[in-house]
């Protein structure tokens, strides 16, 4: 079987950096690199087209002088406000039958506006925190719900990314702050009651868990000693690494239910252990943290998939991987290529 031609289609003004981890994830399962491509050519009003080659797709993007027929493509690291913007695209991806993992317009949705969220979990019994939706609720609106959530929420957005714009709201002036908050910005949001997922030290907890084709594929649990602030590695939580084994049997099955409830093939799914077990949110695509590890279990294995669904649409023997050693940089972090 020939090398496959990958195109690698994110972000670039991103700072999460994951591009680079499935760049390298590419090169070391096919011995080439991806054929890198700005995801804003393909967002509305891009310069990018897609346009039938036999039964394939071409992708031209003239501006930067690309032009190739991929086997396998591979978008990542959208931001979620940019996420709406690229569905013309996935429609045309599906339309193709290009190979690729990301053609769910639905599920990108469900999992990126946590209000269909909440309601897909309420709809398949997804284990969650108690929450209200509100859209620019007057003072009365809000207390009500304020009160029926027990006095002790947390506030985010209908959209958001990396705990950005999440409140600890525990008192009428930070609910009144919040909501203000959100009017000014013209955001929907989301008041849920607090799950109480604090050790005994005092540090809040959750975990991070990836899903990948109905199975966990690695786990991480979030540890944040400041309990007003989300659990997120971006917010200074620190991050302890779980192989899936090691990860409880009850969030395991959470994860892989959340992930199938929104109807993702991967994600990577924010849940807490307390209350009996449940889901914050659903993660289109989770960051990668800590260089050659999450390369090795994240990365590499969602790639792979990618690999292994060009050989089934082939009907090929699958690809035998060169696996090189990755390239690192300073202090272990991945090397740009």
């Amino acid at each position: 079987m020939s090398r496959p031609c990958i195109a690698l289609i994110a972000d670039p003004t991103s700072a999460e950096g994951c591009r680079e981890y499935l760049a390298t994830a590419v090169e070391l399962l096919t011995g080439a690199p991806p054929v890198r491509i700005d995801a804003r050519h393909f967002a509305t009003d891009g310069s990018g087209r897609g346009v039938r080659e036999g039964d394939r797709l071409r992708l031209r993007v003239p501006e930067e002088g690309l032009d190739l027929v991929p086997d396998v493509v591979v978008v990542y690291e959208i931001q979620p406000h940019q996420r709406q913007g690229l569905a013309a695209f996935q429609q045309l991806l599906a339309h193709h039958h290009a190979v690729t993992l990301a053609t769910g317009t639905d599920a990108w949705r469900t999992a990126t506006e946590k209000n269909l969220t909440v309601e897909r979990f309420a709809r398949d019994g997804v284990a969650q925190m108690e929450t209200v939706v509100l859209s620019r609720p007057g003072p009365r609106e809000a207390e009500a719900a304020f009160d029926r959530l027990g006095g002790d929420t947390w506030a985010r957005p209908v959209i958001g990314t990396g705990g950005n714009d999440t409140f600890h709201v525990t008192t009428p002036d930070q609910l009144k702050d919040a909501a203000a908050f959100y009017a000014e910005r013209g955001s929907d949001w989301l008041l849920s009651r607090d799950a109480e997922n604090v050790m005994p030290d005092g540090a809040r907890h959750q975990f991070r868990v990836f899903v990948l084709d109905g199975r966990v594929i690695h786990a991480r649990e979030h540890i944040q000693p400041r309990t007003d602030i989300p659990c997120n590695t971006c917010q200074g939580a620190t991050a302890i690494h779980l192989s899936p084994e090691d990860l409880p049997a009850r969030l395991a099955e959470l994860a892989v239910a959340a992930t199938a409830s929104v109807g993702l093939p991967f994600a990577g799914v924010d849940l807490a252990v307390e209350n009996g077990g449940v889901v914050f949110e659903v993660n289109v695509h989770p960051a990668f943290v800590d260089g050659e590890l999450e390369l090795e279990r994240v990365a590499v294995p969602y790639i792979q998939a990618h690999l292994d669904a060009l050989t089934l649409a082939r009907g090929d023997r699958p690809m035998v991987a060169p696996r090189t050693r990755a390239p690192l940089g300073r202090g272990g972090q991945l090397s740009s290529h």
